[in-house]
């Protein structure tokens, strides 16, 4: 009897610990796609950032002032994207900050990102080393690493495959001649902002409807 109570206790223990780590899987799963959904419901940011870089690539090669073309158009986007921010969260369409804790971990990451922008091309522009070419390879190297690291957190193969393409774009800015770091600019930012920046937002688009279908 005492054998049989033994075996009934580890099997109940087994049975308990299994469904545990079942519950813990699907709430790591479920935390994943929640993730996902908040960088989709941030397309419009990588749309608004994508074609902020175009701007500031005409201005600075028409106007030939490459570090007040970066610096001050960086600066815009970073303005705009927080009036956005705002204004969404005050309509009720959006939120100023999300709210679980993977999305503040993702928005932290592009903040850390954006802030660095920030802080490095003024202080290169000030110092004399803001060359096209190193330019180009600083934001290829940072959004190669935030967004192979919001690839990796939440195990999205399309935006590694974003930060591929950046870090493309620093090797041929650093090997490459200047034509060819310029034109790399131009398709790494059509394919990781725009483009992506589009899927996100017709794929928050897309759920919104279901969710509102099935309300």
């Amino acid at each position: 009897m005492v054998k049989m109570s033994v075996r009934g206790d580890l099997e109940m223990t087994a049975n308990v610990e299994q469904q545990e780590l079942k519950d813990r899987l699907n709430l790591i799963e479920t935390m994943i796609a929640e993730g996902r959904r908040t960088t989709e419901s941030w397309g419009w940011i990588f749309v608004l950032w994508g074609v902020a870089y175009y701007v500031a690539i005409a201005w600075s090669a028409w106007g030939n002032h490459a570090s007040r073309a970066w610096n001050l158009t960086m600066a815009a986007a970073m303005v705009l994207t927080f009036g956005t921010l705002a204004w969404r969260a005050s309509r009720g369409s959006g939120k100023s900050q999300p709210v679980t804790t993977l999305g503040r971990s993702l928005f932290s990451l592009w903040m850390a990102v954006g802030i660095s922008f920030m802080v490095l091309l003024p202080c290169l522009g000030i110092g004399g080393m803001s060359s096209s070419k190193l330019v180009v390879a600083i934001i290829g190297t940072l959004l190669g690493t935030a967004n192979a690291a919001s690839s990796m957190i939440l195990k999205w193969k399309l935006q590694f495959a974003c930060a591929l393409i950046w870090w493309t774009l620093t090797v041929i800015s650093c090997l490459g001649t200047t034509r060819q770091s310029f034109i790399a600019l131009l398709v790494a930012n059509f394919f990781c902002q725009i483009v992506f920046g589009i899927y996100g937002m017709a794929a928050e688009a897309r759920l919104s409807r279901r969710e509102a279908s099935h309300a």
